[in-house]
């Protein structure tokens, strides 16, 4: 029997850690607190190429790419700081994302798990670390973010697609879509919004009057007015725009924006006539942003009214019609930052913004 075999042929601690250090698949590195290493496992040959000797011979700064090393240094001297302050426990591991430099000069990323190895007095002598390749997985990262990519590029594509079919049956309104989502985006970057809800902000209100497919274009482009049953078709494209959309799985609330951005804080909205927080942020923002380019720019029924009245209107009716914070946010942009819908920069228009917004969501 194997056991009976090597019956008294036990290893002791020393030994036994020694074997362990050695056959792990991850490098297991020491250094003490000038950062000189003190001990490097053989897994070293593995990762990074260099044979122990070699690897204990190299200053770490050889080792990490400077952005790296600097990193790993912040974070040691951030924690020695705080535990001098507060006299938090040293000895327990955190985690961090690094790179290292393989033999070749490529650069390896490595996930590293690290503690301070505390003396008999509770004072760090030396840094315990231990690196895993994580390779394969930044490599699967890459291609989620990849597919998101192609994913987010198709459905802007799609969104361009409904914004030109609304402007084409309402010539009088082109650029109106658009001019609407340039402003809503500047007011919810104003307001300090995260990138995503901005995304959203912009892919609803590029189609936010999706609806108006149903109403007859000569109702759309009718410059004697509307009656009262023209009106109330009207009024029904948010709830028409909600049915289109509330199928597609856009991440964002992109028909919920649409359905709400004509409702109103007092409740005097259409179509669902809903008040203050019931109305989500992004139509609150919608709406302000469309009533002033609204006002602003000209309709078949009546010539532009200009921005001035349209400032004047969002300020009257800021907590009574229109959301405070979003009102403010909107009257800063015109009145101290100057926005101008024709040559201020767009906020999150562009794909590549969009992308980077949406892998950090």
């Amino acid at each position: 029997m194997i056991h009976k075999k090597l019956e008294g042929a036990g290893l002791d601690n020393e030994e036994r850690y020694r074997l362990i250090a050695e056959h792990a698949a991850d490098v297991i590195w020491t250094v003490d607190m000038n950062m000189r290493p003190t001990y490097i496992s053989s897994s070293i040959v593995r990762l990074l190429g260099y044979s122990v000797q070699e690897a204990m011979a190299k200053p770490m700064e050889e080792v990490f790419p400077p952005a790296s090393f600097n990193l790993a240094m912040q974070a040691l001297e951030e924690e020695l700081d705080i535990a001098n302050k507060e006299q938090t426990d040293l000895s327990r591991s955190r985690t961090l994302e690094l790179e290292l430099v393989h033999r070749n000069g490529s650069i390896i990323p490595v996930e590293v798990v690290y503690a301070f190895l505390l003396d008999t007095e509770a004072r760090p002598v030396e840094v315990l670390a231990i690196a895993r390749d994580i390779t394969k997985r930044k490599r699967a990262q890459n291609e989620a973010k990849h597919s998101t990519r192609t994913l987010i590029k198709a459905m802007e594509q799609t969104i361009q697609a409904m914004a030109i079919i609304v402007e084409m049956r309402d010539p009088y309104t082109a650029g109106h879509q658009q001019r609407v989502t340039q402003l809503a985006c500047a007011i919810a970057k104003q307001m300090g919004l995260p990138e995503g809800q901005i995304i959203g902000i912009r892919l609803a209100g590029l189609i936010h009057d999706i609806g108006k497919v149903r109403v007859p274009a000569e109702i759309l482009t009718n410059p004697d007015g509307l009656s009262e049953p023209e009106f109330t078709m009207i009024k029904a494209h948010p709830q028409v725009g909600y049915e289109i959309l509330k199928a597609v799985d856009f991440r964002w609330p992109v028909a919920q924006i649409v359905l709400q951005h004509h409702e109103r804080m007092n409740g005097s909205g259409y179509p669902l006539g809903l008040s203050g927080e019931d109305i989500i942020v992004e139509a609150r923002i919608l709406a302000i942003a469309d009533v002033v380019e609204a006002m602003a720019f000209h309709r078949p029924y009546r010539p532009a009214l200009g921005i001035d009245k349209a400032l004047e209107e969002i300020s009257q009716n800021k907590g009574v019609l229109y959301d405070s914070k979003a009102a403010d946010a909107c009257l800063t942009l015109f009145r101290d930052k100057k926005f101008d819908f024709d040559q201020h920069t767009k906020i999150a228009t562009s794909l590549d913004g969009i992308y980077r917004a949406a892998l950090q969501s």
